[in-house]
């Protein structure tokens, strides 16, 4: 029974953390690129707080899938650095570092859009600053939002990077898929200067691809458990 459970663990811990990798994902693009991206008019701070307050539960529910998709983000460095540990040690942690510190960044933009919402419904506590004011306030923590979600992307994207890294190494994951994450790493890189990133949208997000093809590679496959548990023990980490 321990033979036929323990080459189960490093697969079960595969697709969890591919099944959490696509959870953060859809939380991710639902709070913080589809519904702003609905509601946010740029330049309009007028515009932009009547569609908040028109669809605030919908907008509530946006913050609230943004900040969810920190929580999983948080898991998946835990399970990817345990899941990796066994190619490098040092590169796993650097990687979940990076996760992390994305998360971090992630959280404080997924803030900031509370703090438009608050700007907008605060009613007397804001009484010393008009409408037009608290307007322009929310709006411009709405901007900062989109920065922020840009500084987010850079640190995501050196954790694509690594991961990359420590896949190519492994020989428990094909190596194409691991030079397919580190290239959607490189696709994220971008953003460090807005406006390149801009300029090359949205051919830098199809690199994207080799993150689709990992996720559902671990999510359907997995890892091949003996050779994970061969490389573990050559590194002499503990199974």
């Amino acid at each position: 029974m321990i033979e036929a459970v323990v080459p189960a663990a490093p697969r079960f811990m595969a697709r969890l953390a591919a099944a959490f990798y696509m959870l953060e994902s859809g939380a991710s693009v639902f709070g913080q690129l589809a519904i702003p991206g609905r509601l946010v008019v740029r330049g309009d701070a007028a515009a932009t707080a009547s569609n908040i307050l028109a669809n605030e539960p919908v907008f509530r529910l946006a913050i609230a899938a943004a900040l969810l998709a920190v929580a999983f983000h948080i898991v998946d460095a835990v399970l990817f650095y345990y899941l990796l540990k066994p190619v490098s040690r040092s590169f796993s942690l650097l990687a979940a570092f990076f996760l992390l510190a994305a998360s971090g960044i992630q959280a404080f933009a997924g803030l900031l859009q509370v703090g438009a919402v608050v700007a907008l419904t605060g009613g007397h506590s804001f009484s010393a600053f008009s409408v037009e004011q608290l307007q322009a306030i929310a709006l411009m923590l709405l901007n900062w939002n989109v920065q922020s979600y840009n500084t987010y992307l850079v640190f995501f994207g050196f954790w694509c990077i690594v991961i990359g890294y420590l896949i190519f190494r492994s020989t428990f994951v094909p190596r194409i898929l691991g030079a397919g994450m580190a290239l959607a790493g490189l696709g994220y890189t971008p953003y460090l200067y807005p406006p390149l990133a801009n300029y090359l949208f949205p051919y830098n997000l199809v690199l994207g691809v080799g993150e689709l093809t990992l996720v559902l590679w671990l999510l359907i496959v997995g890892v091949d458990a003996q050779r994970w548990n061969k490389q573990a023990s050559a590194g002499g980490i503990p199974r």
